[in-house]
């Protein structure tokens, strides 16, 4: 209960004001005679305590700042009530200014805290396996080394990213992926840093150190997330301060002015000069963006979409167009070997998948490691023998394998480097040519096989096409957003895909270095776009487009460039952050719309002398509340 207090102390300060303002009334209404200084006693302690952290606020950013605030306004226009014996109308202004205020600290608090609970998650110390014996020590995290192995109990949290290497268990996830049903794992299954160990135990080999582990990525894009400023806020804070100074010289000249000039009633004129200082105050129009953008960025982060800041959660509900990598984002991302062509002297196709395998095995690459597994149920086993390799970024390998050199790549490769003359069409084999035709038209990516100078076979792979990748790309698709695929890959290809998934258009044959142009062709035709990738290929683009989004499973690079994370890969995620991008954009707007009319209402109705100081508190300071609680509502949905 204390620690509770103790956290919320301005909002309990507040709400002493607010006591101290009632017992004031209640002596100046019932005790006046009796207790005249009663009253007058009460009001200055609501004035003193409830106003006490706004007058900190003000006091911090003159001093240290050099800024005029708000709160300057507010606690002048109290102070000024209380000289003319208004003590009464101005302790009201300081208890629902501190209300207000202490409400916006409150959701202010409370969305970080959604956010910031990560960082207690994350587990201190692990149980490593000490050399190749059984027994066991327990170090810090940070001491964990990629390949070493540890024992994670059950109940306990996974200390480190890692693979399994023996045990059964169901692990929750949530923390990291916002999926609140926890996940069967068994033998080579991934594991992450942060999550839960449910009933068994299981020995892991860290992949990651810690400072690398995707947990700790999390809690830096939380803390990026925290200090980053949209431009709307960034606007707010740009003119608050000349704005402030334009109130205070706008109260000057209201009672110099009328005084002088016009003979006023100095009273009178001190009365509505108070008022001005109240209603004129932009406490509203500051509130209206970053309780809301908070709400929305905690409202993300508990569905596993981690956004680096504002800024692009703003843009990203005015993109007009998506552009998409196609492994790994729009298909799963783990090909599969579908057919295999040989059209070497024997044509029985050992000998030359022996070559291939063995040259393949020296890579990581997802399509080596598919045309490996494809060897190997065909019997064939990994043989030594590869003297030399080369990787030709964008196209493929050259390798020499017993005395003979092997290119294992796309089109390109086979025309660049077989004969030169047509870049697009390449002289294949018969045999191939139409296979090659044929697999395109089925979605599937061809890989050809060159010995020496002849292409001697080729393999078609299929990647699966994302279930939840149709959905988002139809939902954007009904949104008005252009969807466009970048790959790499050949033209019949990525046709097939796109109309597959509804694309509106695709680009093909894209190196790393090309996808980086067409995002430029794509935002002078269409203004902001966002590129949603995972691999290393696709960072560049995803640091060029306006909002970059980098699927949970990528690589490091992509996490790093992107703008947004999916925790888990489930693109649906997408469409349920540029819904609630609009939301947000579209709250700001009411929120500004309506602040700033509140304004100038209750401005105008003081120069026409018809607004006491009460209700311009409750008008002003109503709408400020107004605004807060309008935000709140990105919390839910």
């Amino acid at each position: 209960m204390l620690e509770k207090l103790i956290k919320n102390r301005e909002l309990v300060f507040a709400i002493s004001g607010g006591v101290f303002l009632a017992a004031g009334y209640t002596a100046e209404t019932f005790f006046a005679e009796t207790l005249p200084e009663a009253a007058l006693i009460f009001y200055i302690l609501s004035y003193l305590i409830g106003g006490f952290y706004k007058a900190k606020e003000g006091y911090i950013d003159i001093r240290y700042n050099k800024k005029l605030s708000v709160e300057i306004l507010m606690i002048l226009a109290a102070i000024g009530a209380a000289s003319i014996g208004f003590w009464n109308e101005g302790a009201i202004l300081i208890f629902i200014f501190a209300m207000s205020g202490a409400l916006e600290t409150y959701t202010l608090n409370k969305s970080e805290r959604d956010l910031s609970k990560l960082i207690e998650l994350a587990p201190l110390e692990a149980n490593r396996y000490i050399g190749s014996s059984n027994e066991l020590e327990t170090v810090g995290v940070d001491e964990l080394k990629a390949g070493d192995f540890i024992l994670i109990k059950n109940a306990e949290r996974v200390p480190a990213d890692g693979t399994i290497i023996s045990g059964t268990t169901v692990i929750d996830e949530s923390a990291i992926t916002g999926e609140s049903v926890p996940a069967a794992k068994t033998a080579n299954a991934p594991v992450y840093n942060g999550t839960m160990n449910g009933n068994g135990a299981i020995v892991v080999r860290v992949d990651k150190e810690n400072k690398d582990s995707l947990f700790q990525k999390m809690i830096a894009l939380v803390n990026e997330a925290k200090q980053n400023r949209p431009p709307s806020q960034q606007l707010i804070e740009k003119i608050e301060g000349p704005y402030v100074m334009t109130v205070l010289i706008a109260v000057v000249l209201m009672l110099t002015v009328p005084p002088v000039v016009f003979a006023s009633p100095f009273e009178e004129t001190f009365y509505q000069a108070m008022v001005l200082l109240v209603v004129a105050s932009p406490c509203a129009v500051v509130a209206s963006v970053m309780p809301a953008l908070l709400s929305a960025i905690s409202n993300g982060a508990r569905r596993g979409v981690l956004v680096k800041g504002g800024t692009f959660l703003e843009q990203l509900g005015k993109a007009s167009a998506a552009a998409f990598d196609k492994t790994g984002t729009i298909t799963q991302g783990t090909p599969a070997v579908t057919d295999f062509a040989d059209c070497t002297a024997d044509g029985n196709g050992s000998a030359l998948l022996e070559a291939v395998v063995a040259i393949e095995a020296q890579s990581n690459h997802p399509l080596a490691r598919a045309i490996v597994n494809f060897g190997e149920s065909r019997g064939i086993e990994k043989h030594n023998g590869v003297d030399e390799t080369e990787d030709i970024t964008g196209h493929g390998v050259k390798a020499t394998y017993r005395g003979r050199v092997y290119r294992i790549g796309n089109l390109q490769m086979m025309a660049n480097v077989l004969n030169g003359k047509n870049t697009n069409a390449p002289d294949l084999p018969d045999s191939i040519d139409s296979r090659r035709k044929q697999w395109q038209s089925e979605g599937k990516t061809v890989i050809y096989i060159a010995e020496e100078r002849s292409v001697v076979g080729a393999l078609a792979l299929k990647d699966e096409i994302r279930p939840e990748a149709k959905k988002l790309i139809a939902k954007l698709n009904d949104q008005g957003v252009k969807t466009i695929m970048i790959t790499g890959d050949h033209e019949a290809t990525a046709s097939a895909i796109a109309k597959e998934c509804g694309l509106d258009s695709w680009i093909s044959n894209c190196l790393p270095e090309e996808k980086v142009e067409e995002v430029k062709a794509l935002q002078q035709k269409y203004g902001n776009v966002v590129m949603v990738g995972d691999g290393v290929n696709d960072a560049p683009a995803i640091a060029l487009s306006d909002v970059g989004i980098a699927m949970g499973s990528g690589t490091d690079v992509a996490i790093e460039t992107a703008d947004i994370v999916l925790m888990k890969n489930d693109l649906a995620r997408i469409t349920h952050t540029f819904l609630l991008s609009r939301r947000l954009n579209r709250i700001v707007m009411q929120n500004l719309i309506f602040s700033i009319s509140v304004i100038a209402l209750l401005i105008t109705y003081n120069f026409a002398g018809d607004l006491s100081l009460p209700l311009g508190v409750i008008g002003h300071e109503g709408s400020t509340i107004l605004v807060i609680l309008n935000g709140l509502r990105l919390l839910r949905g």
